[in-house]
């Protein structure tokens, strides 16, 4: 964060000064993080207190103050130098997500005003000619925002979030990551509901900002892919004119993202397969661990990239983390050297390790969506069909599927038993679903088991796995499946 005193502070959150003992000033600076986990704090730092629904931020506040941070932003007088913010009322329309456990409206307080700082600190970055990326999507954000931020550091500091840092906490948290060196700032956004990527939007109004798909994520919150579609287009609507610079990255194979074109002052530029997408990826191949290669083509000229990373469907994400380099600059040789050089950030996205055993584990367990859990299928019986080993299926539950959950589960495991996977694993009661559509079809190799948790799982691998299997595990992240993949390749820690 750049440096800024609690009066700085308290003019861009509205608030007072406070200080148990009437010492403080105002003059206090900070000059290290900002933190909500007082763990985190360090010397010079702010400290966030957000309720909770277990714990109370407030509660902390003395504890951080000796732990080095400057002071505290708070909603209610604390034991500690703090800046207080404006009440906000419990029913009062807002377009940050609901805090569990808010029921006094302090924890909306305290993020509006945590908004606030981060909000006052892109200002002053972005007249001092930061750069401010923002990408959306209803799978491959994480990956996405990791091969960009790759990019753009071969040309000047960059800030990022760590894994998927992309909601109203997340998102002011990266911003204030930001300080007077910062050229680019990298980040995610995401939503659950139709206002909640305008109001990240105005924290760090981007200048760039890139739409991935739209898929059905979290649709039993939306409601239908039109409001998702709805809720995803906020970002190119937020951006600036093509006359003050700014680029919309869309994706032309999604035609729900195309469309975003007639919401956009901004000049557009498309990424994907399509004949007519201005950046675009041709000759696509794939090695024996589904890494994929592909010819970059664009305007300025095509060159070949080879990625690190597995999958097929990184080549959308490589192209376009390659549309936003080259609309913030970025000679197209060094794109496709940057594309071809960048390694996974993210921990549980399309990891791919092999046990001391020789099985082969795909660790894809930090979420699901339909369209991700299709994807790593493919991926799957990708890299097995290099091999001799069978292809097992370690599949969890999907969240937020809404009255669409029995439908998508049976059509993933249809989709398991027509990809040919050896053996499909369902686990947990809620993906039944999965194991009567894998069933219905008729298994090409061994029949689909459903096991009640974890344990179970880990138990029927440990007995049935061999050398050369080449094992997939997705769920959504509350399944915490990534244990089953932690548990095979445990001999290795």
């Amino acid at each position: 964060m750049i440096p800024m005193t609690l009066a700085e502070i308290a003019e861009a959150t509205g608030g007072r000064l406070h200080s148990p003992d009437g010492t403080a000033t105002g003059d206090e600076i900070v000059t290290g993080t900002v933190e909500f986990d007082s763990r985190a704090i360090g010397p010079g730092g702010l400290f966030v207190a957000m309720p909770g629904e277990r714990v109370d931020g407030h509660d902390f506040a003395a504890r951080a103050v000796a732990d080095g941070a400057v002071g505290v932003l708070a909603a209610r007088e604390v034991d500690a130098p703090a800046v207080l913010v404006p009440p906000v009322a419990v029913d009062e329309p807002s377009r940050v997500y609901a805090l569990a456990g808010d029921t006094d409206g302090s924890g909306a307080a305290v993020l509006t005003g945590f908004a606030a700082v981060a909000r006052e600190v892109a200002r002053r970055l972005t007249a001092n000619g930061m750069l401010t990326v923002g990408v959306t999507g209803s799978a491959g954000k994480t990956s996405t925002k990791d091969l960009i931020a790759a990019l753009l550091s071969a040309r000047g500091a960059t800030v990022a979030p760590p894994g998927s840092f992309n909601n109203e906490i997340g998102h002011p948290w990266t911003v204030l990551r930001a300080d007077e060196h910062t050229k680019h700032l990298v980040l995610e956004l995401s939503a659950r509901g139709v206002g909640h990527i305008a109001g990240l939007c105005e924290i760090a109004p981007p200048r760039i900002g890139a739409v991935l798909n739209v898929g059905t994520s979290h649709i039993e919150e939306f409601g239908s892919q039109e409001t998702i579609a709805q809720a995803k287009g906020e970002l190119v609507e937020a951006l600036p004119s093509a006359h003050d610079g700014g680029v919309a990255v869309l994706n032309a194979d999604d035609p729900f993202v195309a469309a975003m074109a007639a919401r956009t002052k901004a000049r557009v530029l498309t990424f994907g397969l399509a004949e007519h997408a201005d950046v675009r990826g041709a000759d696509v191949e794939l090695d024996a661990t589904a890494r994929p290669s592909f010819t970059l083509v664009t305007e300025a000229g095509e060159a070949r990239v080879a990625l690190l990373l597995h999958g097929a469907h990184q080549v959308g994400n490589a192209l376009a983390a390659a549309a936003v380099a080259l609309a913030a600059g970025m000679p197209l040789a060094d794109v496709a050297a940057g594309l071809s050089t960048a390694t996974a950030v993210s921990a549980r996205r399309m990891a791919v390790e092999t046990t001391d055993e020789g099985v082969t584990v795909i660790n894809d367990s930090y979420n699901a969506s339909p369209e991700a859990t299709r994807e790593a299928l493919k991926t799957l019986v990708a890299i097995s069909g290099a091999g001799t080993g069978r292809a097992w299926a370690v599949l969890g539950p999907l969240a937020e599927m809404g009255s669409d959950h029995d439908r998508i589960h049976e059509e993933i495991g249809r989709l398991a038993a027509d990809l040919a996977v050896d053996r499909l694993v369902v686990v947990g009661a809620a993906a039944q679903p999965m194991h009567r559509g894998a069933s219905r079809a008729g298994s090409r190799g061994e029949e689909p088991v459903l096991v009640p948790d974890v344990n179970a799982a880990v138990d029927l691998l440990r007995a049935e796995l061999r050398a050369g299997d080449v094992v997939l595990v997705k769920a959504s992240n509350a399944q915490r499946l990534w244990r089953v993949a932690d548990a095979l390749l445990g001999s290795r820690a």
